[in-house]
């Protein structure tokens, strides 16, 4: 195996990332009585205003030092409240209004348990960057209470030197959140806004509908190029509810609202789908694993529905034997299209190989390495799940892949692949 050195620099699960979101109540809603929001916003409503400014007072002793802007927070909650119950916040003080909008929101530490399976692209504002420097943004999956993932970003700055900066990150964080009727239940697709005044850095995705109620897991962005010449960033992800999963999709043009679509057909049965970042003969493509073992070339002529594809890869060296997978979309070199693996082999290692398709008919794999470009250092076995690499997607700068990947499920490391020493490492 090739040693491949990575950047001193790593992220880390934390339990001090917290973030205000939005607390849905229409579960709780029963047939032919008043709902939970409205009890609580008449109870509200009945308080003296001396029992209001008690209360807020306890609230922000509490929550104003460990928050972003609390108060506004407070105050666009309520917002949403009014509508739905509609409300003539009229004569309502602000303190009150603050108070409503604090008994509908609670305190989430969404990446207490572990932070993993990370993608790159480039960033959509690449302004004031000097020649060979490219700003990015970073996708990783956090781990919260109750093993609920959810989609956090960083964005960062790789130097035309080969330097990695990435962007603060702010000490508040904000959740992105639907518009709609609070009394029901989100089903897909869903578009869903990042909070006016929060940085991408301090946004995090968290599960919307019902089909997603236990997570958000492993998106794999691309930047993605229309025939028509417009850019769009997609991503795929697995959505799960705590029993069955689906396959579903994000999209963005802006980094500012995001649209999660489920996807239709047999494919989307399935994880890890990665989407080629263009249409290949006219058609769009991806890379996933239909049969929980071997890879398959899915084609399509929408973004949306996928069926069954064409087996590519199975496994064939030890330390992918188990199964193997993508780990991200397909990255497009003068040689072909670079595809990023991870092999599980014995007592379940995963490990990160490349192999080399064919540009013109990516079903054809033209090399493959042989050992793994990248597994888990002695020093990195230890874990949320022990003796685990994995990324979910790298991106070419100049001469060099950039690949950032999670180890043992429990923090991101970030390595530089020259691409000659990617494609030596092929057979």
């Amino acid at each position: 195996m090739q040693k491949i050195d990575a950047l001193p620099l790593r992220l880390t699960a934390d339990a001090t990332r917290v973030v205000v979101r939005p607390f849905h109540l229409s579960w709780q809603s029963q047939p032919g009585t008043p709902s939970r929001t409205q009890r609580i916003t008449e109870a509200v409503l009945a308080l003296s205003e001396a029992q209001v400014n008690d209360q807020l007072t306890h609230v922000l002793l509490g929550f104003d030092a460990r928050h972003w802007q609390t108060r506004r927070v407070f105050m666009t909650r309520f917002a949403e409240i009014a509508k739905l119950m509609k409300l003539d916040d009229r004569g309502i003080s602000d303190a009150r209004c603050q108070l409503l909008g604090a008994y509908f929101c609670h305190e989430y530490s969404y990446a207490a348990a572990a932070l993993m399976n990370p993608s790159v692209v480039p960033h959509p504002d690449q302004s004031g960057m000097a020649k060979g420097s490219q700003r990015i943004v970073i996708s990783l999956r956090a781990v919260g209470e109750g093993h609920i993932s959810s989609i956090a970003f960083r964005e960062g700055i790789i130097t035309q030197d080969g330097d990695l900066h990435l962007a603060h990150e702010p000490p508040f964080a904000t959740a992105a959140d639907a518009l709609g009727d609070e009394e029901t239940e989100q089903t897909g697709p869903v578009t869903i806004y990042r909070h006016a005044d929060s940085t991408l850095s301090g946004t995090v995705i968290f599960p919307i509908t019902s089909a997603q109620a236990n997570g958000l897991e492993d998106l794999r962005m691309v930047q993605f190029h229309h025939d028509d010449g417009s850019t769009e960033w997609l991503g795929t992800y697995t959505a799960y509810n705590g029993r069955e999963i689906q396959s579903e999709m994000l999209r963005t043009s802006d980094f500012r609202s995001f649209d999660l679509c489920p996807l239709s057909g047999s494919a989307a049965r399935n994880k890890g789908m990665a989407l080629f970042p263009r249409k290949v003969n006219g058609k769009y493509m991806m890379i996933g694993r239909q049969d929980g073992e071997n890879l398959f070339l899915i084609q399509s002529d929408t973004l949306t529905e996928w069926g069954e594809g064409e087996l590519i890869l199975t496994p064939r060296y030890l330390w992918e034997l188990v199964q193997i997978g993508n780990c991200g979309a397909p990255i497009e070199l003068d040689e072909g299209w670079l595809l990023l693996t991870h092999g599980v082999g014995a007592m379940r290692e995963y490990s990160i190989g490349a192999v080399l398709l064919d540009k013109d008919d990516p079903s054809k794999v033209l090399r493959r390495s042989i050992e793994p470009i990248l597994a888990a250092a002695e020093n990195e076995r230890e874990g949320y799940v022990p003796n685990v690499v994995y990324t979910c997607g790298a991106t070419r700068i100049g001469d060099k892949i950039f690949m950032p990947y999670g180890v043992a499920d429990s923090s991101v490391a970030f390595t530089f692949i020259s691409i000659s020493e990617m494609l030596s490492l092929m057979d």
